[in-house]
């Protein structure tokens, strides 16, 4: 099976996390697996890649002045498209999703394109990319969401489309097994992780914990990451006087074991496609708190079952539910770990997940997955 994989770039993001799993699972049984990075800037990949899958950047295939770049993207594309025909193609991302619809049209590829944030939230989508979404993603073979949450929100931006199908995002390769205890010495960390900017408000999250650091004078807040709030937030630290409570280190090449080290995980988005960071700290064995945003949290804890799940957006509801994570017994936390973990290994396994995938470019989709639009 000849596979053309389309995505922005391969950096530190949770979509190119996911591209490199599906890819490397792809190679791994065989398939031929070409990962074309449609970022203009080129950048570089941080995710590691099975030998056996090609990569290519487009940027080294365009020529001519920036304002062009729309154009001969799409006609670079084309050309790959028509030499490697592959036998299917996978898009992510939005831009990347019309780029690759308008480069394929009349080719007679089965192209798959798949939203990786909630398509209702799109709120930084320019309005001429809105107007071609809702143009172009008829066109494709089916369009996937992440969530059940998502079906109707693709809809009301691709009134058109009729094959929708959800399908989350899988456990990561290499991905430790639970841990078996929190960790035992040292101070308690509640723990972050992600890009940031304002939709992770991380700002917030910053704030909420400085209300509790007095009454919870054993714990941390450390937050992995990078992006343009960064400064400001190491700024708002030290305005507070909370440098040695608060840390922000950059960038984390070690996600996994940095996640590890928590001894409670927090989420605080206002919107999210399917959260990797919060799948991965439940799969460790963390206890976890997250906001119910679209979309993604209130499947993940099966509805606040097996994690805390708060409104979004209420901050006061936010921090009670930190407030019970850090004053609660080590015992207590290792259960509600314990069974997060048990249940997003049971239902996001790898295999479950590529199979869905694989249907994904057939006539039917197993039940459980596929929601039709009108």
């Amino acid at each position: 099976m000849r596979i053309l994989f389309l995505v922005s770039s391969m950096h530190g993001g949770g979509a190119e996390r996911v591209a490199a799993t599906l890819a490397n699972a792809w190679t791994r049984r065989g398939d031929e697996v070409t990962l074309v990075c449609c970022y203009s800037g080129r950048g570089r990949c941080l995710q590691h890649l099975e030998p056996e899958v090609r990569l290519l950047w487009l940027a080294d295939q365009l020529r001519g002045p920036a304002w062009l770049r729309p154009l001969t993207k799409i006609l670079a594309l084309r050309r790959l498209a028509r030499r490697l025909q592959p036998d299917r193609v996978l898009s992510f991302l939005t831009n990347v999703n019309i780029t690759t619809l308008l480069a394929t049209r009349g080719l007679g590829l089965p192209v798959v394109v798949s939203e990786r944030t909630d398509p209702a939230h799109s709120v930084n989508l320019e309005s001429v990319l809105r107007w071609l979404r809702r143009r172009t993603y008829p066109w494709a073979h089916r369009v996937i969401v992440q969530t059940q949450q998502s079906v109707p929100h693709l809809l009301q931006v691709a009134p058109g489309v009729s094959r929708i199908a959800a399908i989350p995002n899988p456990l990561p390769d290499g991905l430790p097994a639970m841990r078996a205890a929190e960790p035992a010495a040292g101070r308690r960390r509640l723990v972050a992780l992600g890009r940031f900017n304002p939709v992770k408000q991380f700002d917030r999250l910053i704030e909420v914990f400085a209300g509790l650091a007095d009454e919870c004078p054993d714990w941390d807040l450390w937050i992995w990451g990078d992006g343009a709030q960064r400064a400001a937030c190491l700024q708002r630290v030290a305005t507070l006087g909370l440098e040695a409570r608060i840390h922000l280190p950059g960038f984390s090449q070690t996600p996994w074991e940095d996640l590890a080290t928590g001894h409670g995980f927090v989420l605080n988005s206002r919107v999210e496609g399917f959260p990797n960071a919060l799948l991965e700290a439940m799969a460790l064995g963390l206890p976890c708190v997250a906001t119910d945003c679209p979309s993604g949290p209130a499947e993940l804890t099966q509805a606040g079952q097996v994690a805390t799940l708060v409104p979004s957006g209420n901050e006061p509801a936010l921090a009670q539910a930190l407030r019970q994570l850090m004053q609660a017994s080590a015992s207590d936390r290792e259960a509600l770990g314990r069974a997060g973990a048990a249940s997003v290994r049971a239902r996001y396994g790898l295999d479950a997940v590529m199979q869905a995938w694989d249907a994904a470019w057939r006539d039917r989709i197993p039940e459980g997955h596929e929601k039709y639009g009108k």
